[in-house]
């Protein structure tokens, strides 16, 4: 099977389903943008070495992958697609309330950029924001299951909370946002 189908040539792709859409369609923006966070996961966890936090990133990927499948699926088509459900929800809750336990309370603005792995946790976070907001702006014209744009909300706070736990585990230390006083 060859890689290039040259069916895209034209500035269209496929949905599951079989519905050719524009490529700048809100349903390939908001798919494509999980795709591109998927990948920037990849980066984060190269920069790791936490074990459990790679297992869970892991897990984080497959799910966008089913996320992407959603996202990807003409509305109503009778499509078998992966289980999206309140445990995903869950699952990233209970792993920010372990790591929140574990760090300082924060009691200040931070800046993205104490170390490698905080940086790539940060950009996961709002390339994960902005799939949310690509998401919400197709359910303003199309169906989507509610439960993809919890999740995405909710990844971006895990990845919030993987940043702050990061910087501590690797004994860096948090850069305060300092602003500008007025004179």
């Amino acid at each position: 099977m060859k890689l290039y189908t040259k069916t895209g040539d034209d500035g269209t792709t496929a949905l599951f389903g079989g519905r050719r859409v524009s490529k700048h369609d809100m349903r390939i923006q908001a798919y494509g943008t999980v795709d591109e966070l998927n990948a920037f996961v990849g980066s984060l966890i190269a920069s790791i070495s936490d074990n459990e936090v790679e297992v869970f990133l892991r897990a984080i990927q497959s799910r966008l992958f089913d996320i992407g499948s959603h996202l990807a699926t003409v509305p109503g088509k009778n499509v078998a697609l992966p289980k999206i459900d309140d445990t995903l929800i869950q699952d990233l809750e209970e792993a920010i309330d372990k790591m929140q336990m574990a760090i300082p309370e924060l009691r200040h603005f931070i800046l993205p950029g104490s170390g490698e792995s905080n940086a790539r946790a940060h950009i996961c976070r709002t390339v994960c924001r902005r799939a949310e907001r690509l998401t919400v702006s197709l359910v303003e014209i199309e169906e989507v299951d509610s439960i993809v744009i919890s999740y995405l909300n909710r990844l971006s706070d895990y990845f919030f909370s993987l940043s702050r736990y990061l910087t501590y585990a690797t004994q860096e230390k948090e850069i305060k946002w300092i602003p500008i006083k007025e004179k």
